[in-house]
């Protein structure tokens, strides 16, 4: 299996910590790829109709794309437990869909600063994207911290991914700041081995 890989990405870091997490690093070969939004690369554009990261190649199926889809075929295909069959299952789906969410919005906050012409940003759409951060962040410091304090899932993951990117592309925006619970969990979240081996390059 190949996986298209960027470091910087937070969706494929939720690749790699699972595979980390599962102890199966060594079970996927990376391919490094440069690709933006507005400057696709080739060979991920063949593998990935859209064009996003993360995809991953199989020798025996059709290519995979969408971190949630690779990251349950992964779980499924090592045996993992990182997504609940049964009691906590739709709160770890959950809980991933609200770290996915925090990504793309924080994504689409460094891309509208990184990739549009400055006379061209709209500083509505960034605050418009914080927004959205901000709510899911105070939702998960003041709804979910049991959850959050439970086994960890995939759940765990996305929204520990989600919290590194904010780290790594909008420290300004000091997330930690009245969510005091969400940053004491994400410090020690952030110590695992998982998120150590896959943090992402100096900004």
């Amino acid at each position: 299996m190949k996986l298209f890989h960027s470091p910087a990405s937070p969706f494929v870091r939720k690749v790699m910590v699972l595979l980390h997490e599962l102890d199966r690093a060594d079970a996927v070969e990376l391919a490094s790829v440069v690709t933006t939004a507005l400057a696709s690369d080739e060979a991920l554009k063949a593998a990935n109709p859209l064009a996003r990261l993360p995809a991953l190649t199989r020798p025996d199926g059709a290519t995979l794309y969408d971190s949630r889809v690779i990251t349950a075929y992964l779980n499924d295909l090592f045996g993992g437990g990182l997504y609940p069959q049964t009691a906590g299952r739709w709160e770890a789906l959950t809980l991933e869909a609200t770290g996915d969410g925090i990504m793309d919005s924080a994504v689409s906050m460094v891309y509208e600063k990184r990739l549009r012409p400055e006379e061209k940003q709209s500083s509505d759409w960034i605050e418009a994207q914080w927004a959205k951060i901000a709510r899911a962040l105070r939702a998960l410091d003041s709804l979910w911290m049991s959850h959050l304090s439970g086994p960890v899932s995939m759940g765990h993951v996305s929204v520990g991914c989600a919290l590194g990117y904010l780290d790594f592309r909008l420290n300004a925006r000091n997330w930690r700041h009245g969510n005091d619970a969400l940053a004491a969990w994400f410090e020690r979240f952030d110590a695992r081995p998982a998120m150590e081996a896959t943090r992402p390059p100096a900004a």
